[in-house]
């Protein structure tokens, strides 16, 4: 039996709302009065980490921290039968990544008392672009830095090395061991000035397309035949990926930095593991310095591992030069990181908590490997 023209058009009009639900590319859930999820798009699964079956039906708190700001703002748009926006909340689980900001938009449904429908907006991309932004600036500032000191430090360095070289032919042996001190002190500050007069080139990058596996491949047999021999390293890639537009040299320095870092957070720990993972990641589109186009920054390369974590305090300014949490760091691996990623119209952010630190980095795929941008 055909069912009668309205129903038609009714169902016609649920199925499209279900389409145009699903195409939108933040969480949304829909609250019964009990707090439990009725309904969900597609996005929600992905930001939950759970499917939409066992989305709906769940009370919202097994999603969420205990106490979260979000089951508040639900009440509170029950109470006042209005919408009610909240910026800026975390609504991060061990299941869904130990920090998830997000802005929150929660309305009533006025056909059915009692529902609320809410929809997420993740800030991590503008996070990660706020933070580059900084990362590129305190870079500036070690540019100029770098620049006085080669010229001011390096120069008068040179005098004291020469002049304790001198006086060591005429000391007796037990001022020799001063002499030789303040020589393999000058040197030590001469290296440190070399690290930082990297900063101060400002040429323009040689860049080809690279095959970031090649590159993660020969970072693994550098750490497995030294400092990270006694680490299991994984890796997960996807095969598919097009080539980076990048510096291969400059890529194994930025890769075999965060690598060397996970395995120093590692330590002696016989469990260890660090995962080496590519993936791609379309319709992630941003304006960066130097580029009057929006930039596509489809290729993801992550480094994680299970080591004890960076600690909540140096997080924020982890990129920054001589932020470190060793003993004998100079601070300056990580700025250098963030200074070639950046010159590379790229991203990195970090996320950690005890026993998973993940490093992401997005990158430009080669011109020549994607299709045109509509509107570039």
């Amino acid at each position: 039996m055909t069912p009668p023209p309205d129903t038609r058009v009714r169902k016609q009009v649920d199925n499209a709302a279900a389409l145009l639900l699903d195409a939108l590319p933040h969480p949304v859930l829909l609250i019964d009065p009990e707090g439990h999820v009725t309904e969900a798009n597609g996005a929600a699964q992905d930001f939950f980490q759970v499917s939409v079956a066992m989305l709906r039906r769940q009370p919202m708190t097994n999603f969420v921290p205990f106490g979260s700001p979000l089951l508040a703002l639900i009440d509170q748009v029950r109470m006042r039968g209005a919408a009610v926006n909240e910026y800026r909340v975390d609504v991060g689980t061990p299941r869904n990544g130990s920090e998830r900001i997000v802005d929150i938009y929660a309305s009533p449904i006025l056909e059915q008392p009692q529902h609320v429908v809410v929809m997420l907006q993740e800030r991590t991309m503008a996070e990660k672009i706020d933070r580059q932004l900084t990362h590129r600036g305190a870079a500036r500032s070690v540019t100029g830095l770098a620049a006085m000191l080669a010229h001011e430090i390096k120069n008068p360095l040179s005098g004291i090395r020469g002049a304790a070289q001198l006086l060591e032919t005429s000391v007796d042996d037990n001022d020799r061991a001063l002499t030789r001190l303040i020589t393999d002190e000058a040197d030590r500050i001469v290296k440190l000035v070399d690290r930082m007069e990297v900063f101060s080139d400002e040429r323009p990058i040689e860049r080809d397309p690279v095959n970031i596996h090649v590159v993660l491949e020969h970072v693994k047999r550098l750490a497995q035949s030294g400092f990270a021999r006694h680490i299991r390293i994984v890796e997960e890639y996807d095969p598919s990926l097009p080539p980076v537009y990048a510096n291969r040299d400059q890529l194994i320095q930025v890769f075999l930095n965060l690598v060397k870092n996970a395995a120093e957070a590692i330590g002696d720990d016989a469990d260890g593991e660090i995962m080496l993972t590519t993936a791609f990641r379309p319709g992630i589109r941003l304006s960066v310095p130097g580029s009057a186009n929006r930039v596509t920054l489809p290729l993801e390369f992550a480094v994680r591992d299970n080591g004890g974590g960076v600690p909540a305090e140096i997080l924020p300014h982890l990129f920054d030069p001589f932020v470190t949490t060793k003993t004998n760091g100079t601070g300056l691996g990580l700025a250098l990181v963030a200074k070639i990623i950046g010159d590379h119209g790229g991203v990195i952010e970090c996320e950690s908590q005890q026993n998973r630190t993940i490093f992401r980095v997005l990158m430009p795929a080669f011109p020549g490997a994607m299709p045109p941008d509509k509107d570039d």
